[in-house]
């Protein structure tokens, strides 16, 4: 029995700039596969080659399953062997291991290079038994009650900085663009009304 199943895609935006996926409505990440490599990340080493201990096999050229997106990011951008973190948006190294992501049993064989690969796959339409798992550990970090988005606002209301001050937590801001997601004007106001709530 084949486990996946290729949806047709109209993507939209909705008026807060979040990208909708209508079988999946809490899940509203607001980058595309396409923009979480255009603004650098993962130190240009996201899809390079790999060994991959949950297929047990060496992995590459699987960006090339995406390739119409790559076609204006350099290839630095893509599948270095080695990190560089001024490839980054936010300058700074963030993010964890391959190895660790294993260990943690984070990774499912369907896609070996992690998170960002299923996102990929699932942005084009396929759908799988681990959507709702993958979506669940977005919402976790992202996600309006995510623990890294919330973080990032705590420490810009702490700071007393504006929601773009990019000097303010780029180790946090770069593992969230990891993770489709750059906090908006809206986002962190909307955040910031709700906190005055609960304070009164």
């Amino acid at each position: 029995m084949n486990d996946f199943l290729l949806v047709g895609l109209d993507m939209k935006r909705n008026s807060s700039n979040q990208l909708v996926f209508n079988d999946f409505p809490d899940f509203l990440p607001n980058l595309t596969p396409k923009q979480i490599f255009e603004k650098g990340s993962f130190g240009g080493t996201y899809w390079r080659k790999i060994y991959s201990n949950v297929v047990n096999q060496t992995l590459f050229d699987q960006h090339l399953e995406f390739e119409e997106w790559w076609e204006d990011i350099p290839n630095l951008k893509l599948t270095s062997q080695v990190y560089n973190k001024k490839i980054n948006k936010y300058g700074v190294k963030s993010g964890t291991s391959l190895e660790l992501w294993e260990e943690k049993d984070w990774i499912k064989a369907q896609d070996p290079y992690g998170w960002v690969q299923w996102y990929c796959r699932f942005f084009k339409g396929r759908r799988s038994p681990d959507d709702s798992r993958q979506i669940r550990r977005w919402k976790n970090f992202a996600g309006t009650k995510g623990r890294f988005r919330n973080q990032l606002i705590s420490r810009i209301i702490g700071k007393d900085a504006r929601y773009n001050d990019y000097h303010v937590s780029p180790v946090i801001r770069q593992s969230l663009q990891h993770w489709a997601y750059q906090l908006t004007e809206e986002d962190f106001e909307q955040a910031y009304a709700e906190r005055l709530r609960n304070f009164v």
